[in-house]
């Protein structure tokens, strides 16, 4: 049953429809269109008046960029350097191959803490390798603490933004959860009063669950540190209250230098919520005797992102730090919403990243999913180039597509070499023209406009009309002309 704010899609790229298909059934949707697209214009005033306050913007992020750059460039290096200080100061890290060694990885500490339910930080690598669902056919219920989160997991909803998970539901749909699931009947739409159930509800999970599970926004190589970043406080319950702390993190996520934060820090904040600084910035390295968690672990996840980072063009996919500011700028994304994209990641860092994730067995249409206007470049603050990623995905979709279909793209590519050698001369352009004039004249509606066309040519208008060919060409129009002005 699908309740109010709730969208049941699959966010699993081996299930999920195509782009182009998914993203019609939300075009249809107003209520969801109507929703994000607020949302969006709210984040995006903010984050415009923060950014031209700091005269040092395009600084911060060319800084950013050569810091994120670095780190990719020696990767293992600084990794290992993060295992050994955080070892050195009470910490365990555990390195996982992919998404099934980190699930069991996590599910084993759990059991060694005799855990029958945990607390959880939002954090998008627990959904890209899907632990919630694989922790509950286990036997442990988990407990989602932030705000979107709680509003999704009570709604049997899915996430449809990096940043702001739930951005696709209005407060009175969120009402509605709440009421429903919590039992409220009398509860309004007002967010203080929404806000007070929802801490209501988590209070005593906060104070009785002796396990959490956090994602990280950054690891600190040269001190053993991670952080995490977040704008309710749900964070620092969940790092400071349980007794262990489990933090699944991409290994991409690491920074050499501690004061690496001050660069990282002043741009996210801006990109994500149109904030000067994160409410809640917690840092911790480590085990400290009487002080938080006595015991803490740190899972670093490769699931694929080796793979990237061996390839030199796309390897600036990694830099991201999930600031979701290229979401927010992007026309196809305020459009769809984030479900249409069928992965954890959306938007434009989603159309690239999720497709090599998946080692492009799977969501090859996301790279399509774009008009490449190059917005998200220009906000992007640790400077990734998305639309060169998404051209070069793209060449690898049809490459992909030739190998498979075989003597179909054959015929094809001899078909376009042919053209090649017809339009290199201009007399055999304009026999093209003649010859394509009588032919589509059998396809030309009486509108002027060409609505179908067969074989190769279905491909075109199947999205899209093509205007017919005019009668005369500018070039013979202008000889008529040129000859009645003599």
């Amino acid at each position: 049953m699908t309740h109010a704010g709730s969208e049941r899609v699959s966010l699993d790229p081996r299930f999920a429809p195509p782009f182009p298909e998914a993203a019609l059934i939300m075009l249809r949707n107003p209520q969801l269109r109507k929703n994000v697209g607020h949302a969006i214009d709210v984040i995006q005033t903010k984050r415009g008046k923060l950014v031209v306050e700091k005269t040092d913007w395009q600084e911060l992020r060319s800084a950013a960029s050569a810091i994120r750059v670095h780190a990719l460039e020696n990767l293992g290096v600084y990794l290992e350097e993060f295992e050994a200080r955080c070892t050195a100061a009470g910490g365990h890290v555990h390195w996982a191959a992919d998404a099934a060694e980190a699930r069991q990885i996590i599910l084993d500490l759990l059991r060694e803490e005799n855990a029958s339910e945990v607390i959880k930080i939002k954090t998008m690598t627990s959904a890209e390798i899907q632990l919630n669902p694989f922790l509950q056919a286990a036997g442990v219920n988990v407990y989602e603490t932030d705000l979107a989160e709680i509003i999704l997991q009570l709604g049997e909803g899915e996430p449809s933004h990096i940043v702001v998970p739930a951005l696709h539901i209005n407060r009175s749909q969120v009402r509605e959860i709440f009421a429903r699931t919590m039992g409220l009947k009398n509860l309004s739409d007002d967010p203080k009063e929404l806000t007070n159930a929802a801490r209501t509800y988590l209070r005593q999970k906060f104070l009785t669950v002796p396990t959490a599970i956090s994602g990280a926004n950054f690891l600190i190589a040269e001190s053993g540190t991670v952080s995490v970043v977040e704008s309710e406080g749900n964070g620092r319950m969940c790092l400071t209250l349980p007794r262990t702390l489990i933090s699944l993190v991409g290994i991409e996520k690491v920074l050499p230098r501690f004061q690496d934060l001050e660069v990282m820090l002043q741009l996210l904040a801006r990109s994500a919520t149109g904030e000067r600084m994160n409410p809640y910035t917690s840092l911790w390295t480590g085990v400290s005797p009487g002080d938080g968690p006595q015991k803490f672990h740190v899972v670093l996840l490769d699931n694929g992102r080796s793979r990237i980072l061996a390839k030199t063009k796309e390897r600036q996919t990694l830099k991201c730090i999930r600031c979701a500011a290229c979401m927010n700028t992007c026309p196809v994304y305020r459009q769809t919403g984030g479900h249409a994209y069928g992965s954890v990641y959306p938007g434009p860092i989603g159309a690239i990243l999720t497709p090599q994730l998946m080692q492009m067995k799977y969501a090859q249409t996301l790279p399509y999913a774009s008009s490449l206007c190059g917005a998200c470049y220009e906000v992007c603050p640790v400077k990734i180039n998305i639309p060169e990623v998404l051209l070069e995905l793209r060449s690898q979709v049809v490459n992909q597509e030739r190998k498979q279909a075989g003597r179909f793209f054959d015929l094809m590519y001899l078909g376009l070499r042919i053209a090649n050698l017809i339009f290199a001369t201009a007399w055999g352009f304009h026999a093209a023209q003649r010859m394509g004039r009588i032919g589509l004249r059998f396809f030309t509606s009486k509108d002027g406009w060409i609505h179908s066309l067969p074989s190769l040519g279905a491909k075109w208008t199947q999205t899209r009309d093509l205007r017919g060919l005019p009668k005369q060409t500018f070039h013979q129009w202008w000889a008529t002309h040129a000859k009645e002005e003599k």
